[in-house]
């Protein structure tokens, strides 16, 4: 499965354009990151947009923005001025979140088991009972973990 994530500031602004054929429109930016390591410096990838996508990003995306970027990555080749092919990374964007964006959004805490909670010894004096779960008798036998309802 080819899906990716990439958080980068836009440093190109979005243009967009539209196929001959169907006139489908499409959106190209170019986005910078910083690299694995200090000597790598700054990283830029162009990310191409599809759609009504393109459209979203034209008209609410601009220079300076610091996006989060889910897409595919592909590799594309380039013909340079000096004789060459040169491959280049591309991301063809699915969803775009601007980060200002999800700093306000509400995102959900892990819930931790109660026995695993701080606050359990102090709340069960006031907390009722849970009722433990069945266990089996001598004449009923164990049944086996049903393998089906794994979810992977």
């Amino acid at each position: 499965m080819n899906h990716c994530m990439l958080m980068a500031e836009i440093i190109v602004a979005p243009e967009l354009r539209y196929t001959q054929d169907n006139q489908t429109a499409i959106a190209e930016l170019t986005v910078a990151f910083p690299g694995l390591r200090p000597e790598d410096g700054t990283q830029q990838m162009k990310v191409i947009g599809w759609g009504n996508l393109a459209q979203e990003i034209q008209e609410g995306y601009q220079v300076g923005d610091r996006v989060l970027i889910e897409g595919r990555l592909t590799m594309s080749t380039v013909d340079r001025p000096e004789g060459f092919k040169e491959k280049q990374a591309e991301l063809t964007a699915q969803r775009l979140h601007r980060l200002a964006d999800l700093g306000s959004a509400e995102i959900p805490r892990p819930t931790v088991p109660a026995a695993e909670s701080p606050r359990s010894a102090a709340s069960s004096a006031t907390a009722p009972a849970a009722a433990a779960p069945p266990t089996p008798t001598a004449s009923e036998p164990e049944s086996e973990p049903d393998y089906d309802d794994i979810p992977f």
